[in-house]
């Protein structure tokens, strides 16, 4: 597809994400509520929200202007965190004007049903809509529109499902840095909420993002991981643009790796679960830190495409299983509350189970390689050839490593190190992703590798 990639429509806001497209997509959202085989669509509910971007005001006017003349009617959520609008579209469609973590210039459309991102199948449908160009339904059958709210409630159900992890927080003093993004809106209430002790950093919502960039990274976490490291604040919390992902820093100002974190709340997720086989879903550059405590814990780990969490939990469930957390680097999906990624649910479950462990003895039992991203310049022309070369000679080049070509080329060693090599989705690069004690010597023969299937299909 040409419209959406890995996480709903991203672009700039003059050449992509243009007001005129977003009337075109709520109106094909509009007609996917409705049915659009209906002659008289019923008056379905849609509710809209946004982050703080400057440009996000005239986007959801354009959005709810789709959608009403699609034949549905709006609900107008206002400025909300991106999980709290998937909250309210349970039982109803839900769009979500956000660019994530992407510059100030940038904004995005993200889609849900009944709490779950569009899937690949009804993503394509709505580009065929939108590609259509459909006319408006007849005028008497234009649809109304209303503000609500739904931040209280949100926030009170994350609470709710956060008390049954780990301990009361009790004073527990956290650091939250919103990056003037939506986590403002949210986490430092449920938080406190749940008593902690919060003291907050750039929690001011402002599109421009002038206290740091949107995307939370040891860089752009600067002034958290100092003022973590310089007071007594037991964990810090980043969050990104529209609070769907986490960084966790520890009481010295360091940045957890993210798969850290993640294999810690998988781990526990499973031990917590009575089902006879919990499945953890993740993405294939992951690192294998999460499968040994999965296993270690009694549960197995399924690995999907980036950007399609909810695919793999809805396989899993296909086949009669039952998935206890699902998560890619830094985005984590809480099945039991809810089917959409969710930060403020992840700070508010691990605040809590540092409040019962500790962070040293959170993280203590896993086994933290060495671990490099990199990436090879790949022409996209190239990529295809490039990577079908590479499903021969990478194998050839780690024997004795298994091989799972699902999602690019995935080896996995005896010795517990695995690397991954995938075609970016969006920029002219071949990523590799590698996690070794020895990942200097690893990376450097793939990487060898990678570069000769380029220069071949060039």
């Amino acid at each position: 597809m040409d419209l959406f990639g890995t996480a709903g429509i991203r672009g700039d806001v003059r050449t992509a994400v243009t007001p005129e497209l977003a009337v075109a997509v709520g109106r094909a959202v509009a007609r996917d509520a409705t049915g659009e085989a209906s002659k008289t669509p019923r008056n379905t509910e849609v509710v809209i929200g946004r982050d703080g971007r400057t440009t996000g005001g005239a986007l959801a006017a354009a959005v709810e202007a789709g959608v009403r003349s699609g034949g549905a009617s709006v609900r107008r959520l206002g400025v909300v965190p991106t999980p709290a609008l998937a909250f309210a579209s349970l039982g109803r469609h839900g769009v979500m004007l956000t660019a994530s973590h992407n510059p100030p210039g940038d904004n995005g459309i993200k889609c849900f049903v009944d709490g779950v991102e569009f899937d690949r199948e009804r993503e394509g449908e709505i580009e065929r809509r939108v590609d259509a160009d459909a006319p408006p339904v007849e005028w008497d059958a234009w649809g109304g529109s209303r503000g609500v709210s739904v931040l209280d409630a949100y926030r009170a159900a994350v609470g709710d499902y956060a008390r049954g992890f780990g301990a009361p927080l009790d004073g527990l003093p956290v650091a939250v840095d919103c990056g003037n993004g939506m986590g403002a809106l949210a986490t430092p209430a449920v938080l406190g909420e749940l008593g902690a002790s919060v003291e907050t950093l750039e929690a001011n919502v402002d599109g421009h993002f002038p206290g740091r960039e949107s995307k939370p990274t040891p860089e752009s976490l600067t002034a958290l991981r100092r003022f973590v490291a310089d007071g007594d604040a037991a964990l810090g919390i980043g969050h990104d643009g529209d609070a769907d992902r986490i960084v966790i820093v520890d009481g010295s100002g360091e940045v957890v790796h993210e798969d850290t974190v993640l294999a810690i709340l998988a781990e526990r997720y499973v031990r917590a679960s009575d089902a006879t086989n919990p499945v953890v879903v993740t993405t294939p550059n992951a690192s294998a830190r999460i499968d040994d405590r999965v296993r270690e814990a009694g549960g197995r780990v399924e690995r999907v495409r980036l950007g399609a969490l909810h695919e793999g939990v809805a396989r899993v469930r296909a086949d009669g299983g039952t998935v206890v957390f699902a998560a890619e680097p830094w985005k984590h999906l809480h099945p039991d509350f809810g089917g959409w990624i969710d930060a403020v649910a992840s700070a508010a479950v691990f605040a809590r189970h540092v409040a019962r462990e500790g962070l040293d003895g959170l993280r203590a039992p896993v086994a933290e390689r060495p671990y490099r991203k990199v990436s090879v310049p790949c022409p996209d022309d190239a990529k295809a050839a490039t990577m079908d070369r590479l499903r021969t000679t990478l194998p050839e080049a780690f024997p004795e490593a298994s091989v799972d070509t699902d999602h690019g080329v995935r080896l996995e060693r005896p010795d517990g190190s695995w690397l991954l090599v995938r075609p970016s989705g969006t920029e002219p690069y071949v990523r590799l992703y590698a996690e070794s004690e020895a990942v200097d010597d690893l990376v450097a023969t793939a990487r060898a590798e990678i570069e000769r299937a380029v220069e071949t299909a060039e």
